[in-house]
């Protein structure tokens, strides 16, 4: 027999595939895995991290993983012959979401420099202000406001805000909004709205332009 034969039992364990791997993959499949919300899943995953990859990548999905932030997620592979099948869906965002997702990344960067904190927290009157310098004077403030809490909504169920327990207008800015919106999504977000500005100037935000989150390279919005 030759001595560098493979033990055959020692290739079936090699080979097995891991009992934890089908629980780590059906949880990212629901959607964020954060590590201070699910340890038991996220230990897992951190001793499974090549399954993981190998395991969602025949599905055309690549696993998206922060170890210093604390998040994974799946995230469809680019498909430009459009021959795979979509399995996180992708849906349409509106203008104004697609505008405070930008706004809130600029912040946290600015946040990231300027600041030793972990956490970014802002109020409702933090976010409204922020945004407001964007929009066009109104004489019908109640209607704003309600605008701006629909869009709030919106993202806090995208979960890129965080409210924060017994604070109903605080929230906590999600780290993984940098994952989402990168460098090059601000950009070409820039150019958008400079673009609006200049033809639309004076016409509701809301009404005058509805864009999709999937339009260029923006961020996606996937089922949870």
């Amino acid at each position: 027999m030759n001595p560098a034969t493979t033990n055959p039992a020692a290739l079936e364990t090699e080979s097995r595939t891991p009992e934890e791997l089908p629980a780590v993959v059906t949880r990212l499949f629901k959607g964020v895995l954060y590590s201070e919300t699910d340890e038991k899943v996220w230990q897992s995953l951190l001793g499974l991290t090549s399954h993981v990859r190998d395991y969602v990548a025949v599905l055309g999905l690549d696993l998206i993983l922060d170890e210093s932030e604390g998040y994974a997620f799946l995230r469809s592979r680019e498909d430009p012959d459009g021959t795979l099948p979509r399995l996180i869906a992708r849906r349409t965002l509106t203008f104004n979401v697609s505008l405070l997702l930008a706004l809130l990344r600029r912040r946290m960067m600015e946040f990231d420099i300027n600041s030793s904190e972990v956490r970014l927290i802002m109020t409702e009157r933090d976010i409204a202000d922020m945004v407001s310098v964007f929009l066009p004077e109104s004489s019908n403030q109640a209607k704003v406001q309600d605008r701006m809490g629909a869009d709030i909504k919106k993202v806090v169920e995208l979960g890129f805000l965080r409210k924060l327990k017994g604070q109903s207008d605080t929230y906590e800015v999600a780290r993984i909004l940098k994952a989402y919106v990168d460098a090059q999504w601000l950009e070409e977000f820039d150019a958008r709205l400079a673009d609006y500005r200049a033809t639309v100037a004076g016409e509701p935000l809301a009404d005058a332009v509805t864009g999709s989150a999937a339009a260029g390279s923006a961020p996606e919005e996937e089922d949870k």
